[in-house]
C-alpha cells in the first residue's frame, strides 16, 4: 500500500522510536496516522499493518474492535465529536448532540449524503471545565450553544466552498 511522503515519513519515525523486539506497540498510532490518511481501517491497511509490525490479521481486529476512534468506514472531511459525559451533559451536552442530529439530518456515527460531516456521541474529549464541548478533526471547541454549533456549521461550509476560512 502506498501513502503520502508525510505520512510515510511518520510512519519509519513512529516504527524508529519502538522498543527493541516490541514493534506491536506501535499498533494504535500507525492505525491512526494511516485512518488519517486513507478514512477508514480497511482490509487492505490491515494487511499493511501487520507485514509493517509482524502481527497477526486477529491482533490488529482486536484493537479495531476496541478503540472506538478507529473507524470501517470513512468519517464526513469534518468529523464532529459531541460530549455528552457527565461535565457537558449537565450543561447542555445531551441537548447540543440532539441538535446537531437535526441540524444534520444524521444520527450517531452518520455521514451526511454529500460526505462533508460525520457526527459521533462520545463519552469525554477531556475538555470538562468548557462544555458543552465539542471536537472538529483535532479542533476543539468549548462552551458550546446550539446557536455557536448552526454558525460554526455554516462556516465549514463555506470553508469547504473556497469562500471563506473559519
Amino acid at each position: 500500500m502506498k501513502f503520502s511522503d508525510e505520512t510515510e515519513a511518520r510512519l519509519q519515525r513512529l516504527m524508529a522510536s519502538c522498543p527493541p523486539g516490541n514493534k506491536r506497540s506501535a499498533l494504535v498510532p500507525m492505525l491512526l496516522f494511516i485512518q488519517d490518511e486513507v478514512g477508514a481501517i480497511t482490509p487492505e491497511v490491515i494487511q499493511e499493518v501487520c507485514s509493517r509490525l509482524e502481527v497477526s490479521p486477529l491482533e490488529v481486529e482486536e484493537v479495531v474492535s476496541y478503540y472506538s476512534m478507529l473507524r470501517r468506514k470513512p468519517a464526513g472531511r469534518y468529523h464532529l465529536q459531541i460530549c455528552t459525559n457527565i461535565s457537558c451533559m449537565l450543561v447542555g451536552g445531551a441537548e447540543l448532540f440532539e441538535h446537531a442530529c437535526r441540524k444534520l439530518g444524521i444520527g450517531h456515527q452518520g455521514v451526511t449524503e454529500d460526505g462533508l460531516f460525520s457526527l459521533e456521541e462520545v463519552e469525554c474529549i477531556g475538555a470538562c471545565c468548557w462544555g458543552p464541548a465539542l471536537q472538529v478533526n483535532y479542533d476543539y471547541y468549548h462552551n458550546v450553544t446550539p446557536e455557536a454549533f448552526d454558525r460554526l456549521i455554516e462556516q465549514l461550509r463555506r470553508n469547504h466552498s473556497g469562500r471563506s476560512e473559519p
